[in-house]
């Protein structure tokens, strides 16, 4: 390790180490598994933009689009998980909240018109 970490790089490279721990870190082809223990630093670190081989700008665009990829819930763990990397067709967040509670959002936030809006409408409005 090249230098210090940021809590978010520590965070990755936890995910990514767990990952091979219980056999779902992949190649970046993603056919194979790693069974190699370095080969899984050297992607955990690679991941994380904490390389000491790549410069600082590499470092950085690895580390935010392995963020966003971690968001997006598209990383080994959640993809053996089970969990869907898709949202709902409709465009919500999952299913997880429900209309009521949108439109008690859109209340304490003063939204006009929210009586009148859907669960899409309240959503947009809520999301500006």
């Amino acid at each position: 390790m090249a230098k210090a970490q940021s809590p978010a790089q520590k965070k990755t490279v936890e995910r990514v180490m767990h990952e091979f721990k219980h056999g779902e870190l992949k190649t970046a082809a993603g056919k194979r598994k790693v069974k190699n223990p370095k080969q899984a630093i050297a992607i955990a670190l690679h991941e994380a933009g904490a390389s000491k081989y790549e410069d600082n700008k590499t470092n950085q665009r690895n580390l935010r689009r392995t963020k966003a990829k971690e968001q997006r819930g598209q990383t080994g763990k959640e993809a053996a998980e089970g969990r869907g990397t898709k949202k709902s067709a409709r465009g919500g967040n999952g299913g997880e909240t429900t209309r009521a509670a949108l439109y008690e959002e859109a209340k304490k936030r003063g939204i006009p018109g929210r009586s009148k809006m859907n669960k899409a409408e309240l959503e947009r409005a809520l999301h500006k």
